[in-house]
């Protein structure tokens, strides 16, 4: 089976899906604003995407374990194919509101494929594999603005957008169908074959929950995602009051962090990963974070702007190394890994659902507080991230020295 091919489907299956997530998030506040949209409404329907991909990563995770890599991947893109159309249909908000929540369902699938990477590549590339995707859903982000900018400056309005990102979507169906493979090449480099017995309908999940080497790094990944969405939220208000920053200041700043997230993603963190290890870099990453968000809301803007550069170098290394850590902590190619990746995935879209709400009412109370508060729980995922590495070395010397490892 050609390996490198269908590593390029998959990572342009969560490219597609950013891009068209992207395309249309330039336009979206005017198009609520045309349909009679208060606040309340753009916060409602920005805040679906995440809400609808919490919930269904798991699900699709765990019924990719089930029913295959490819089956689901392919009806994600279906998925995302026809929420756009409809996106682009909605003529009310209820109906935009619904479109959305379907867009969010569907957007779960990059559990599915950080699955589909791990098992397509050998342990040894894993890392780099995940970086992939990685970069391409940072690559649809950056990529995704400019061309709704675009498309709005060419008069095609909101429908045309929505329209283009799912006439993009169901060229990604056919490529997905005529080049991944049916099964996943296993990951020792074995012969293809079906898993010995399939798993419960959400066993993936539960067993994901019920592991003691996944949830310190499900909480990291938490704290660390809601602390970069914190950011997000609040450093056009930063910039403006410090720095003068105007709205096209910030978007030009803003894909800046998407580049650096790019590079780091798509090349630095495997050789990084190479040198220190998985864990170490994760830990790494936690640590450049935290000290990035420390620096953005005293220092002057020569220091801010690399330091915003720290911040996404140090969420660059932590997305790829903690689904790294998730992939090596269940059984590699196992029936449960979809479901385990959906988890992680699913504590990610909660924290870019919950970050922004806790930072904006920090923010409110004092401009340093959600930089310093998420500096801070930054330092609790270090905590976290070392403390699975004390772990697992403990166990390894209990192993050698015949001592029934923990559990």
């Amino acid at each position: 089976m050609r390996r490198l091919p269908a590593l390029l489907v998959v990572c342009l299956a969560v490219f597609v899906d950013m891009l068209g997530f992207g395309i249309i998030l330039p336009l979206l506040p005017f198009h609520i604003a045309s349909l009679g949209g208060s606040g309340v409404w753009l916060g409602a329907i920005m805040t679906a995407y995440a809400a609808a991909q919490f919930l269904a990563a798991p699900v699709l995770g765990a019924l990719s374990d089930r029913y295959g890599r490819r089956r689901l991947l392919v009806l994600s893109l279906a998925g995302s194919a026809v929420s756009m159309a409809l996106t682009g249909l909605a003529g009310s908000l209820p109906l935009l509101l619904a479109a959305r929540l379907v867009a969010g369902g569907c957007g779960g699938s990059i559990a599915v494929a950080q699955a589909y990477v791990v098992e397509l590549v050998e342990p040894r590339n894993r890392l780099r594999a995940l970086g992939a995707v990685g970069a391409s859903i940072g690559f649809g982000f950056v990529v995704g603005p400019a061309i709704g900018a675009g498309l709005a400056g060419l008069g095609t309005g909101f429908a045309g957008a929505c329209f283009v990102a799912a006439g993009i979507a169901v060229v990604n169906i056919g490529l997905a169908l005529a080049l991944l493979p049916r099964r996943a090449v296993a990951t020792t480099g074995g012969s293809v074959a079906a898993p010995a017995s399939r798993p419960g309908r959400f066993g993936g999940i539960t067993a994901a929950l019920r592991n003691p080497s996944i949830r310190p790094v499900l909480l990291a990944i938490f704290i660390t995602m809601a602390a970069f969405a914190g950011m997000e939220t609040t450093f056009a208000y930063l910039g403006a009051a410090r720095f003068n920053l105007t709205a096209a200041g910030l978007g030009i700043v803003f894909t800046g962090v998407g580049i650096v997230l790019i590079v780091v993603q798509g090349g630095l963190v495997g050789r990084a990963a190479d040198r220190f290890g998985d864990r170490r870099v994760a830990v790494g990453g936690a640590v450049l974070l935290a000290a990035g968000l420390v620096v953005l809301p005293f220092a002057p803007a020569f220091v801010a702007y690399p330091a915003l550069g720290v911040v996404a170098v140090g969420q660059g290394l932590l997305t790829t190394t903690t689904a790294a850590l998730i992939a090596k902590a269940t059984a590699e190619g196992g029936a449960e890994l979809g479901g385990a990746m959906g988890v992680g995935q699913s504590a990610a879209s909660a924290a870019r659902a919950l970050g922004p709400l806790a930072a904006g009412a920090a923010y409110d109370v004092a401009m340093p507080m959600p930089y310093l508060a998420s500096a801070v729980l930054c330092g609790v995922a270090v905590m976290l991230l070392a403390r699975g590495r004390s772990r697992h070395a403990s166990s390894a010397v209990a192993g050698e020295h015949g001592v029934p490892a923990e559990p």
